[in-house]
C-alpha cells in the first residue's frame, strides 16, 4: 500500500481508500475528476457504467458514490483487483462488481447488458483505446445514448478510431493527460 484516493463526492464524500503503488498505474486526479463529473452531473444518477480498466477504482467508486445504480469494474492486476474488492468491503456498497479479467477479452462477446456511462482510461502507451472502443461498439456494450469518457496521454490521436455517430461533448488537458467525453448517437 503506497497511497490513496479520496472520493470527492456524493455519500462517501471525503472517505479514503487504498491504492498499490504498481507501474501504469495512476490514479485520476481530484481535479480532473471533479471536471468530469460536472459534466456528468445530469445522467450519473441511476446509471449503468463499466469502468474498463479501474486500476485505483477511483472512477467507478466515485460514479457509486454520486448515485449510479450499477458500476462494474475491470482490473487484470490479481492484487490491484483484491485491494479493490477491500475497498468495496470498507464502503458496503451493493451497486459495485468487481472483476479480475482482461478487459479487452471480458469486452469481446455479445453484450450481456448495455451501459449508460463508460469510462477507458487504460494505461499509457499500449494501444488499447482504439480496440476497446471497437470491441464495445461491435459487440453492443453502449446503449444508444451512452456517455464515454476516455482518458489519454498529451498527442494521442484519436481521430482515426472513433466512430462517426460519437459527438465530442467535452474535452479537457491537464499535464500530461488529455480528457475527452463523448456521446454515442443513435447511428
Amino acid at each position: 500500500m503506497n497511497g490513496s484516493i479520496r472520493i470527492i463526492g456524493g455519500k462517501w464524500r471525503g472517505r479514503k481508500l487504498a491504492v498499490l503503488d504498481k507501474q501504469g498505474l495512476r490514479p485520476t486526479t481530484d481535479r480532473i475528476k471533479e471536471t468530469l463529473y460536472n459534466w456528468l452531473m445530469p445522467v450519473i444518477q441511476g446509471s449503468y457504467c463499466l469502468d474498463c480498466f479501474s486500476g485505483s477504482g477511483s472512477l467507478g467508486f466515485e460514479a457509486a458514490s454520486r448515485g449510479a445504480k450499477s458500476v462494474i469494474l475491470l482490473e487484470k492486476d490479481k492484487q490491484v483487483a483484491m485491494l479493490l474488492n477491500k475497498n468495496k468491503q470498507q464502503i458496503a456498497s451493493d451497486a459495485i462488481d468487481i472483476y479480475h479479467t482482461d478487459t479487452l477479452e471480458w469486452l469481446n462477446r455479445p453484450a450481456s447488458k448495455q451501459f449508460d456511462v463508460v469510462f477507458i482510461d487504460p494505461p499509457f502507451h499500449q494501444s488499447l483505446v482504439a480496440k476497446t472502443v471497437s470491441q464495445l461498439e461491435q459487440n453492443n456494450w453502449l446503449k444508444p445514448s451512452a456517455y464515454v469518457y476516455i482518458e489519454t496521454e498529451i498527442g494521442h490521436d484519436l481521430t482515426t478510431y472513433i466512430p462517426i455517430h460519437w459527438r465530442l461533448h467535452r474535452e479537457k488537458t491537464a499535464g500530461q493527460v488529455h480528457s475527452y467525453l463523448f456521446i454515442r448517437e443513435d447511428n
